[in-house]
């Protein structure tokens, strides 16, 4: 008969170790849970996809569940690193692989393809987002209205572009993004939609949105991917030097703070977005790195008109000083916080030529 609190000393003990000590599937510290059939050690939110996933995975708590001696005995012979290098020995370099905080559906896709797919078990998988041409109907925000629709969108390495049509599809793309400035990054809450992907690109110098999802989970997926493999594609080409290493960080930047400040009377809302610009935007300031002049602190500014905010936030650039105001002193410090994270974070070679800073955009 299986001993309990020694098998669960055991579980605990595995779950310490270096391989195993955060989940296997989006890197969150200290585990609870694991797959007794897959052998891997995850955390709650993932434990709840894998409930899903019942002919392929069943999850136990590590603490509270009884375990066999037997499932104790496959744990401590697989753990999370077996499992890494037989489920991801072939996943794309630009794959994006989802971190604790990401949305559910990153997780839940990761997981399917993972484990239910296969996807990354084989050299030669089929995997669709790979294609030198990706196309497929996806739902956009109208921009006057606010009404999804269904449009076509085609993706293609030839060119470097992203291409969406209207109902005639003869009349030619509705709009032709370079992907050169794309930038794409899941914002279900801002949509209103549980697979709700925000487009960023800019024309003529502005920045320009477009807000999508799809209803099917693994399809918005493999938009979003594409984007990847395709974005990647192209920083390759425009930077042949640089490794994998150094330019996977800039294929797709998420927003590391959004919300609302003043500026000199008006009210603006602002998001921070990694991207890639060669051009100054207006209703944008852009944020190098602290040996290249820039620089950001709090303030109670003094002979500011117009503003009803009083916590204020000033950015030093090269060129000039902007001032900021805050409705809160948590708003204040979060802003600040957010500004010194850039700021702190050092160029790359390819930085210098490329201009790849990171703006305060007043988003429309």
């Amino acid at each position: 008969m299986a001993n309990r609190e020694k098998n669960k000393k055991t579980l605990l003990e595995l779950a310490k170790l270096s391989q195993n000590c955060c989940c296997a599937d989006c890197g969150a510290t200290d585990p609870d849970w694991a797959s007794c059939t897959l052998g891997i050690f995850v955390c709650l939110n993932c434990s709840g996809t894998h409930r899903n996933l019942p002919s392929v995975s069943r999850i136990k708590s590590i603490r509270l569940d009884f375990w066999d001696d037997e499932l104790v005995q496959f744990m401590k012979s697989n753990g999370n690193r077996a499992a890494k290098n037989f489920y991801e020995k072939f996943v794309p370099v630009f794959y994006y692989q989802p971190q604790p905080d990401d949305c559910e559906v990153l997780r839940e896709q990761w997981i399917r393809a993972k484990y239910e797919r296969m996807e990354f078990a084989e050299k030669n998988r089929d995997r669709p987002y790979t294609a030198d041409v990706y196309e497929g109907m996806l739902w956009k925000k109208g921009k006057d209205n606010g009404q999804f629709l269904e449009r076509k969108f085609v993706l293609s390495v030839h060119d470097f572009t992203l291409k969406y049509y209207k109902e005639d599809e003869s009349k030619g793309p509705k709009a032709t993004i370079s992907v050169k400035d794309l930038n794409a990054t899941f914002q279900p809450e801002k949509i209103g939609h549980a697979h709700g992907l925000q487009i960023t690109y800019c024309v003529e110098n502005h920045t320009r949105n477009l807000f999508v999802y799809h209803k099917n989970g693994q399809e918005i997926v493999n938009w979003f991917n594409a984007i990847r493999a395709i974005r990647l594609a192209y920083l390759k080409t425009a930077f042949p030097t640089a490794s994998n290493e150094e330019l996977i960080p800039w294929i797709t930047r998420n927003y590391l703070k959004e919300g609302y400040m003043e500026k000199t009377g008006p009210l603006y809302e602002f998001s921070f977005l990694f991207v890639l610009k060669d051009a100054i935007e207006l209703g944008v300031v852009f944020i190098g790195p602290e040996n290249h002049g820039y620089s950001v602190r709090e303030c109670v500014p003094k002979g500011t008109r117009g503003n009803k905010w009083k916590c204020g936030v000033i950015v030093e650039t090269p060129d000039r000083q902007f001032v900021f105001m805050c409705e809160q002193e948590r708003d204040q410090r979060e802003w600040v916080e957010a500004l010194k994270t850039i700021i702190s974070k050092p160029m790359m070679p390819q930085d210098y030529t490329s201009k790849i800073i990171t703006p305060l955009n007043q988003m429309c």
